[in-house]
């Protein structure tokens, strides 16, 4: 097991960090008389239950994921989306002009704009040819000021699951946290590496209700870690960083859990008849394999095919001018119906 300790690695002044202690935080019950946190007693001016403060460490949430996840309440941080998640471990463990974090490209953007946002340096060590993180290459561009190692398994644009002795290998030999975005998790063949948790300190997972659970429109985002990382965490954010109704329409979700396998089994459907379709496209030079929701796909004339599709109302992602994706655009799957627009538009063109 790696030795790793995140506390050696947190940035010093946040481990005597007092946090705010908000009015919820100090009395934890549901029933009474409020007259603790200045809010309306009379309602609320829009329709709904929302005149009062939500809980801020949300344990209905919590307490209903662990038990899905296996995990201990303790071990989950919940952010407004996975960019909060994001941005607070770029807060705990990186000092503003001193140290550096590793990404792999092609990956989420997201992991970068943090990093310039908080004046952290990003070294890059892209991925191999098919997609997979070069472990020497990594290891060797780590130095002592290296806070944070950013994979994301299936990976996004790719879509592919990264290789799982290769991010083995990266946790038994890294000296720093390594964070494995899973946020397309739920699509892949392969297990959750939630299961593992507990084998690596040097490990954090981020996870989100964005993509196969359908709540994008809700942010909120969940983090896996040593409880430890996680309290931290929750001392750094904002006291009510989630609000009333997401926690709501969250826990409900999760009291439906069953809906969001149905809705990934569809997906997957869907996704092998559009990979097949696209095959045979004369358009098409590659469609690559995919883990995920998402197919990355090069094509003859990706910028051409890119705006005739816009001019059709279907909307794309051009990844052409991203390293390893020259002539590439990424395409979500969608419903049967989207999928036969999408291939008609194809044909037009």
């Amino acid at each position: 097991m790696n030795p790793y300790d995140f506390t050696a690695h947190i940035r010093p002044h946040l481990l005597r960090l007092r946090p705010y202690s908000s009015a919820r935080d100090e009395y934890k019950g549901t029933e009474g008389i409020f007259l603790d946190a200045n809010e309306n007693p009379l309602g609320s001016a829009a329709n709904g239950p929302f005149n009062r403060y939500p809980d801020p460490m949300q344990w209905g949430i919590k307490t209903r994921l662990a038990a899905l996840k296996g995990l201990r309440p303790e071990q989950i941080f919940l952010g407004n989306g996975s960019d909060e998640v994001i941005d607070q471990l770029f807060r705990a463990f990186c000092r503003p002009g001193i140290d550096n974090v590793i990404l792999l490209p092609p990956t989420y953007g997201m992991y970068e704009v943090q990093a310039d946002i908080h004046d952290v340096a990003t070294r890059k060590v892209p991925l191999t040819a098919d997609y997979q993180p070069d472990v020497e290459a990594i290891l060797a561009a780590c130095d002592p000021d290296t806070r944070l190692i950013w994979l994301c398994s299936p990976n996004n644009p790719t879509g592919n699951l990264l290789n799982a002795d290769r991010i083995g290998q990266l946790l038994s030999q890294a000296p720093c946290l390594v964070v494995l975005d899973e946020a397309y998790a739920d699509f892949a063949p392969e297990a959750s590496w939630v299961s593992r948790l507990d084998q690596h300190p040097n490990l954090f997972i981020i996870q989100t209700f964005s993509k196969a659970w359908g709540l994008a429109g809700l942010r909120v985002g969940m983090g896996f870690g040593p409880a430890g990382l996680v309290s931290l965490l929750n001392k750094l954010k904002f006291p009510y960083n989630l609000n009333v109704e997401s926690i709501r329409r969250v826990e409900e979700a999760l009291d439906h859990a069953p809906r969001k396998d149905e809705f990934v089994q569809e997906l997957l459907g869907n996704r092998l008849l559009l990979e097949q379709a696209l095959q045979n496209h004369r358009l098409v030079e590659q469609v690559f394999p995919s883990d995920s929701n998402q197919l990355l796909v090069r094509f003859t004339d990706a910028e051409g095919v890119f705006s005739h599709l816009i001019g059709r109302q279907i909307i794309v992602r051009d990844r052409s001018k991203v390293t390893r994706c020259e002539g590439c655009l990424r395409i979500t799957v969608g419903t049967r119906a989207e999928a036969e627009a999408l291939l008609r538009a194809l044909d037009d063109f």
